[in-house]
């Protein structure tokens, strides 16, 4: 099964990994889990540029292709061949953050991103998506206190990481038998008791 990790910046979801995947081994699955962008030696480095603070001057197009391209190795090269293998992989964000952040955030074409998104992914969607949702200013303020990495996109304006947060919820409501939502806004337990309510309850469909 793949399952996947979205939502907005200070959501915390990048947090709730480590303990989501301690519990799944203890309930017998063998898990892999990787991030996006990065979760490969070219994905990584070509994270390094997204995230730099110093490329300013990235443009929204060539933001759009480079996301597509390390993902198009993640998938290669470590998603496929592990789900192949039979193992979980559970992901911190994938196609879905490029709809949210790149289609509705730059307010790209959705179809132009998804038809993209289709030719780097060769086809592979997640299973199970869990959509880490909470308010921008909460989830903004969040990050500054816990002195969390603060990179080129967080540093967008607060109307872009709105218009993100509104098409997270959009694109949940379009596959409600995918996307699952999770009020992110509660403490780190409550909502890693969601989580994994959610995924065991999709293991017994």
């Amino acid at each position: 099964m793949f399952i996947t990790l979205e939502g907005p910046e200070g959501s915390g979801k990048t947090s709730q990994v480590p303990p989501l995947a301690a519990y799944l081994e203890q309930e017998g699955f063998d898990v892999l889990v990787t991030r996006e962008p990065g979760g490969t030696v070219v994905s990584d480095q070509i994270r390094d540029v997204l995230m730099n603070l110093k490329n300013v001057s990235i443009v929204p197009r060539t933001e759009i292709l480079l996301f597509l391209a390390a993902r198009a190795q993640h998938v290669e090269d470590l998603i496929r061949p592990a789900l192949e293998a039979g193992k979980l992989v559970l992901c911190d964000r994938f196609g879905d953050s490029t709809l949210a952040y790149q289609g509705y955030g730059h307010q790209t074409d959705l179809e132009t991103l998804r038809y993209l998104l289709n030719y780097a992914t060769g086809g592979l969607k997640p299973d199970l998506t869990l959509l880490l949702d909470i308010p921008v200013k909460v989830g903004m303020e969040r990050k500054r206190k816990n002195d969390s990495e603060w990179n080129r996109l967080d540093a967008y304006e607060e109307a872009f990481h709105k218009r993100v947060r509104k098409g997270y919820l959009e694109l949940a409501k379009l596959e409600p038998n995918r996307w699952q939502v999770i009020d992110a806004s509660k403490d780190k337990e409550q909502v890693q008791e969601a989580m994994r309510q959610v995924v065991m309850a999709r293991f017994k469909q």
